[in-house]
């Protein structure tokens, strides 16, 4: 069964608001075998979201529709799917007095434009609204001459949740228990691979599985690889998913470290842990990044002891010991310093770990020598020290983010 979720606003097609509803409804609908085919975001013009409601209806056994019930003049999901679907509008007396009630409960006299909200598809059955003054509206059925569920949600989330989860989730759970398929799905996480490279390894092995659906995602320093089955049974979806992650597993090897979705700095964490380990951090071009990640995650105290950010070649002495000789002879950007670094932060605060990151993070700053992009990482432990030197890619902000994620993944391997 497809469903369609549409996203109603103009503001949702500016750089300033996302929709996040539609990623909540999706995950909910998959816990019932329901599969979105379809996400459609439209503004507040009359005629678009007509024509927007009429194609949704035409391809999707479920329509769910997200906004626009509010009482101001742009709000017009009611009158569009009306429209759409040729019924009339009836204007709810119930509705309207408990709306009423409500303002006058705040000592607020009601606006008149309020009353709209009360504006009832014909067959449609309201859903109350206990966190707003948008009720929904739910309708199924041979509505309009077509055999489907249509439902209309207000907007804002801390509405539309607990509508959805208290009013519609058990109807919908029995309205389609019949044609029901179940969904599974597994996320792998890739640590430092190129997209096309992890794909040139995983496609000959997903290739032979087509009964699951394979999405690789790349960004960041990091390959995702989605996995998902359906199938007449759980078990059966499950078992899908499973082989073929195991074989994906098994190829990738050590490259994949996370098949639960969590991230980089959960599992770096893990291992701390796990192995009663203690971190220090000296950053230069990240500038507390590598810090801040570690730190987001809930018990992170227990190993991590803290550090320092030496932008300055003084503090590169001061705070993690690097001798002003080395940056002197070899730069603030090398081999030698990042070494330094790690060694230095190391000792200082007595960590079982040390970390050191020193680079270009650009735009300016770079040379031929040691461009943009350029950045070392040491890695120490009081025995051996490594080193991992790496030109990254991008601006400003991807370059940090690539070098954070770079000394995270030395130490997961370092502590596997």
């Amino acid at each position: 069964m497809t469903a369609e979720i549409i996203a109603i606003g103009t503001e949702l097609l500016t750089p300033f608001r996302q929709d996040t509803n539609s990623l909540y409804l999706t995950e909910k609908l998959n816990q019932l075998g329901i599969e979105v085919g379809y996400k459609t975001v439209v503004g507040d013009r009359l005629e678009d979201l007509i024509s927007v409601a009429r194609i949704a209806l035409e391809r999707a056994q479920l329509v769910i529709f997200m906004g626009g019930l509010g009482p101001t003049e742009d709000d017009l999901t009611r009158e569009a799917v009306a429209e759409a679907l040729n019924l009339p509008l009836r204007r709810d007396p119930d509705i309207v007095a408990a709306l009423y009630a409500r303002f006058a409960s705040r000592r607020m006299k009601m606006p008149e434009n309020n009353a709209k909200q009360g504006d009832i598809i014909t067959g449609a059955i309201p859903l109350e609204n206990a966190k707003g003054t948008a009720p929904g509206q739910w309708l199924e059925g041979s509505v309009g001459n077509l055999n489907k569920v249509i439902i209309l949600l207000p907007g804002p989330p801390h509405e539309l949740r607990p509508m959805f989860d208290v009013h519609c989730f058990e109807r919908l759970r029995a309205r389609f228990t019949d044609s029901r398929q179940y969904i599974a799905t597994r996320l792998l996480k890739v640590a430092m691979m190129a997209e096309s490279e992890c794909d040139a390894r995983v496609a000959p092995i997903y290739k032979k599985h087509p009964q699951v659906e394979t999405t690789i995602l790349g960004g960041g320093g990091e390959v995702q690889l989605h996995l998902r089955a359906t199938a007449a049974s759980q078990q059966k979806a499950e078992e899908l998913v499973e082989n073929l992650a195991e074989k994906l597993e098994e190829e990738l090897d050590d490259f994949v470290f996370s098949s639960g979705g969590e991230s980089l700095e959960q599992i770096a964490q893990y291992y701390l842990e796990m192995r009663g380990a203690t971190i220090a951090v000296a950053e230069s071009c990240t500038g507390g990044l590598l810090g801040e990640r570690l730190t987001s995650v809930s018990g992170s105290s227990r190993s991590f002891l803290g550090g320092a950010i030496v932008y300055s070649n003084h503090l590169k002495t001061a705070f993690a010991g690097v001798p002003s000789q080395v940056i002197a002879q070899h730069g603030a950007v090398s081999r030698e310093v990042a070494v330094a670094m790690a060694e230095g932060i190391r000792v200082k605060c007595k960590a079982t770990l040390g970390v050191g990151i020193t680079g270009v993070a650009g735009p300016t700053g770079g040379s031929e020598e040691k461009p943009v992009g350029l950045v070392y990482h040491a890695l120490a432990d009081g025995k051996k020290t490594e080193v991992v030197k790496r030109d990254f890619p991008g601006d400003r902000d991807r370059i940090r983010w690539y070098a954070s994620q770079q000394a995270l993944d030395m130490v997961r391997r370092k502590l596997m």
